[in-house]
């Protein structure tokens, strides 16, 4: 794989947010975020400061479906947004007329464009009748980008490799800038989150808050004192960079399918089945990651960390499995492995806020008619 792109910005390769002249330092955005089944409102500031973050789930309503309803998503954003963003300014104490400098939302990807469009008509319309800024955002980037917010001083430095796991994607990026990314890796059918949600589904257990992907993750942390033996899991695209699951997922649900379903199944059986199937997927992450560090070595571009970051980025496993990894492949040195706070793993306006505002402070905003961009790759997110 050619990496000349990447090389070509390494003169870039350094924060955008870590010298901001004083006078600039407090422009204070308010961010929606609706490109799936939660509704998000949030107010960040450019120094940093997260002066309120708003998550309204839907879990009540997708749970009994068995997944996301896209009509039901819409129908309760609408319900839910106008809600989200008067408690945000309640929770920052601000006044969208007098304290908010620019509004920023979700513009793409995603597979629901009647979701992402009612984050884009509400910041839209209140960006026009406050006479505020407006800019759309690469969801992608968002979470690529939240470190930067989160670890700061800490934060990592340019170029850092970095593994996008969620519900609707599994992409293994080289950030170079915070708005040059080239993707190394993705996958060839579904997403890693999509394939925990419906394994998890699968196994019949019930959501937690953070949906069934995680609930599936608790389930295996569970005590047992045995597991029981069960077919090994597939080991997809061996010393390549691409990502498939939807093997995995036809393997286990074969498997529970040949044992007479999830209600014909003990609890011991089925941790086990759970713990075979979250070790198969996370291996397969370190393979890949392992593979692209490679590469980049081959190709003299230094990885100075590697960041996790979307909804699956919460999963407890796949935090200790990754930090093990590194340190086996690092031979001693293992470059810094970073994860956002686990409430920012999630879909949230946070993200949307801090990926907009390299974008506000250069005044580079977009119009009142900017449309949606649901299958945005994040390599055009500048």
């Amino acid at each position: 794989m050619a990496l000349n792109f990447a090389i070509r910005r390494l003169p870039q390769c350094r924060s955008t947010f870590g010298k901001l002249p004083a006078a600039i330092r407090q422009f204070t955005v308010l961010a929606i975020e609706t490109s799936a089944d939660d509704t998000c409102a949030a107010i960040v500031d450019s120094s940093r400061k997260i002066h309120s973050n708003i998550i309204i789930k839907q879990n009540h309503i997708h749970e009994p479906l068995g997944g996301i309803w896209p009509m039901g998503a819409i129908g309760a954003h609408q319900a839910n947004l106008p809600l989200a963003i008067r408690q945000a300014l309640d929770q920052a104490d601000m006044d969208i007329g007098k304290d908010i400098d620019g509004i920023a939302f979700s513009r793409g990807p995603g597979r629901m464009p009647g979701c992402l469009s009612v984050g884009m008509n509400a910041s839209k319309s209140l960006a026009a009748a406050t006479g505020k800024p407006i800019v759309g955002v690469n969801h992608m980037q968002g979470h690529a980008l939240t470190p930067l917010l989160t670890s700061w001083p800490q934060e990592p430095q340019f170029p850092f490799m970095t593994l996008l796991v969620s519900g609707a994607h599994t992409l293994l990026v080289l950030a170079t800038s915070v708005n040059s990314f080239k993707i190394l890796a993705t996958t060839a059918d579904e997403s890693i989150g999509r394939t925990f949600d419906k394994v998890s589904r699968a196994l019949g257990l019930q959501w937690t808050d953070l949906g069934p992907g995680d609930a599936l993750d608790k389930f295996c942390a569970e005590e047992q004192a045995i597991d029981i033996p069960v077919p090994a899991v597939p080991r997809p695209f061996p010393n390549q960079l691409k990502f498939s699951f939807s093997g995995i997922h036809s393997h286990m649900k074969m498997f529970i399918e040949s044992l007479g379903g999830a209600e014909k199944i003990d609890k011991s059986t089925k941790r086990s089945i759970a713990r075979a199937f979250q070790t198969g997927v996370v291996r397969q992450l370190e393979d890949k990651v392992v593979l692209a560090l490679d590469l980049c070595r081959k190709h003299k571009i230094p990885i100075h960390a590697l960041v996790v970051s979307g909804g699956v980025a919460s999963n407890s496993f796949l935090r200790e499995r990754l930090h093990d990894c590194l340190v086996k492949h690092g031979r001693g040195a293992p470059i810094p492995l970073v994860f956002p706070p686990v409430n920012l793993c999630t879909d949230n306006a946070v993200m949307i806020a801090w990926a907009s505002m390299h974008r506000f402070l250069a005044n580079d905003t977009d119009t009142y008619d900017i449309g949606l961009r649901p299958d945005w790759s994040i390599e055009e997110s500048n």
